[in-house]
């Protein structure tokens, strides 16, 4: 990439300035002379880190004349590689494991919940190449500076929860393989530190690792969904348990927001992996690609997490309760011998391919968090979420299933919201004919041009009162929710937060414009 010495801070004018796009060409064609200048004595020393192939890219707008298209299909093998994996078989298991739902409603569940959150992250995905910027940054084109930092505040809590769960479960994967010989600790350790290595290197070696991933680990899914047929699946096993009525409605609704949550978990990250694609490129094939990259593995392997459970051994049953899901997936390879055990080692480091991009993103979100975080390199931030969600899953170890549950459950009321809000941005105010005329992409870090975000702020907060009223856990039933079930309620809190942003969104916005312009 050609780049003539002016763009470099040390070398413009007194009195001349450089915006964001230029301080980028800069960074990209020699990292070392800017970093030299920003960071002081540790300049050499990040100029040859980075010189190395650590990504020096942050959250910064990606310029089109510096897009590629080498990565286009991963839009839909890496959202392959990150859910064919471990972690995605316990959410499945939850359809009997809380609800006592049989196998064909969990089926039913898993597909229809699943296929909407699939269009909602699919449709952030999209924005990756349209604006070429990372998704929290493009927040601050509906909500604002300010609404664009409380979007990454709950993104990087996000993120660092499905990391929790992701190295809690890799870790008790590990630890059953040779009872007693591995303690729990040490495996999520382990786990832990395999994930930050793509991580810290950046963009392109996450790409790499996630276009091949998928392979392995979906062949393991095949031979588990053979071995559990061999076991024998019982289909009706839960019948005798399951509610009815209005309280079988509930167990659904509150299922499908779990569903939900772990295809719209994705949304906040969507446009981080494909913001280097031509701006040109096809709308409906991003849009296609990424959803059937979420929609058929998350599906086919939270469904193999519901089959499981209803081998009704009691060597299977067994294996679950001493060892929680990754006890039963041993007892399910045990047949095997030998080459079980070195089949769920393998299964064990299917995680990293899925922590990947809650890693990476944490980084990118604490970046969008203002200017001096973004300062900041990318990869010390990604240093300090690995350590963060390693000390928390070996803290949280003992009580996955709970830990799973509920925040699966949070995390679909702000994802709702949150998408609603940027949807109706994109299709109402910033269509061509409409009152924005598009994405002015230079402001996105100028607050002076980006849009107040009362609008956004409001609308977000109303999405919380939906989700507060509909809502159904262990600790709180919102009274809609409790009027929905019976004794446990009905979760709506993200049918609801959705719904009330949804409507309020397009009254604040349009207030917004008329009075400010922006």
């Amino acid at each position: 990439m050609a780049s003539s010495p002016d763009l470099f801070p040390e070398d413009k004018e007194k009195g001349s300035s450089f915006d964001d796009v230029q301080i980028v060409h800069a960074v990209e064609a020699a990292p070392d002379r800017v970093i030299v200048q920003r960071f002081g004595v540790l300049g050499p020393f990040l100029a040859k880190l980075f010189a190395s192939g650590v990504e020096a890219r942050g959250v910064e707008r990606v310029p089109e004349d510096q897009r590629e298209t080498k990565n286009a299909w991963n839009n839909l093998l890496m959202w392959w590689s990150v859910n064919a994996v471990l972690t995605t078989i316990p959410i499945g298991a939850l359809a009997q494991e809380v609800y006592y739902m049989t196998f064909g409603n969990a089926v039913a569940t898993i597909m229809c919940f699943g296929a909407l959150g699939g269009i909602a992250t699919a449709f952030i995905a999209m924005l990756g190449p349209i604006t070429g910027l990372r998704t929290m940054i493009i927040t601050r084109f509906s909500s604002g500076y300010l609404g664009g930092t409380i979007y990454s505040i709950l993104n990087i809590l996000t993120q660092l929860g499905f990391s929790t769960t992701a190295v809690i479960l890799g870790g008790q994967t590990l630890a059953n393989i040779n009872p007693g010989t591995l303690p729990l600790v040490v495996g999520i350790i382990i786990i832990g530190v395999c994930c930050l290595v793509p991580c810290f290197i950046g963009y392109n070696m996450v790409h790499v690792y996630e276009r091949y991933a998928w392979m392995v680990a979906f062949t393991i899914m095949l031979f588990l969904w053979g071995l559990g047929a061999k076991a024998g699946y019982d289909v009706n096993a839960q019948k005798a348990y399951q509610d009815t009525g209005k309280a079988l409605s509930a167990d659904v609704l509150s299922f499908g927001g779990i569903v939900f949550g772990s295809f719209s978990g994705w949304a906040p990250v969507a446009a981080d992996y494909n913001c280097r694609l031509p701006a040109d490129t096809p709308r409906w094939r991003v849009f296609l690609l990424t959803f059937f990259g979420l929609w058929i593995p998350i599906c086919f392997v939270e469904i193999l997490g519901a089959a499981l459970m209803t081998i009704q051994n009691p060597a299977y049953t067994s294996a679950f309760t001493n060892g929680s899901t990754g006890g039963l997936i041993a007892q399910v390879l045990s047949p095997w011998g030998g080459f079980g055990k070195f089949i769920l080692v393998l299964l064990a480091l299917s995680v990293i391919a899925n922590n990947i991009p809650n890693t990476y993103s944490t980084g990118l979100s604490i970046q969008a968090l203002g200017r001096p975080f973004a300062l900041i390199p990318r990869f010390f931030w990604t240093l300090l979420a690995f350590v963060i969600y390693t000390v928390a899953g070996v803290a949280g170890r003992e009580h996955f299933s709970t830990i799973l549950s509920n925040f699966l459950s949070i995390l679909s009321y702000w994802t709702a919201f949150f998408i609603v809000i940027v949807a109706e941005e994109h299709f109402i105010f910033r269509r061509k004919n409409g009152p924005l005329g598009g994405y002015n992409l230079d402001d996105y870090d100028t607050p002076s041009r980006l849009p107040i975000g009362i609008a956004g702020i409001l609308a977000g907060a109303f999405g919380v009162a939906g989700a507060i009223v509909g809502m159904a856990e262990v600790w709180y039933i919102g009274p809609l929710g409790k009027m929905a079930g019976e004794a446990y309620g009905a979760d709506l809190g993200f049918e609801l937060a959705a719904g009330f942003a949804g409507v309020t969104y397009p009254i604040f916005r349009a207030v917004e414009i008329r009075l400010t312009g922006r």
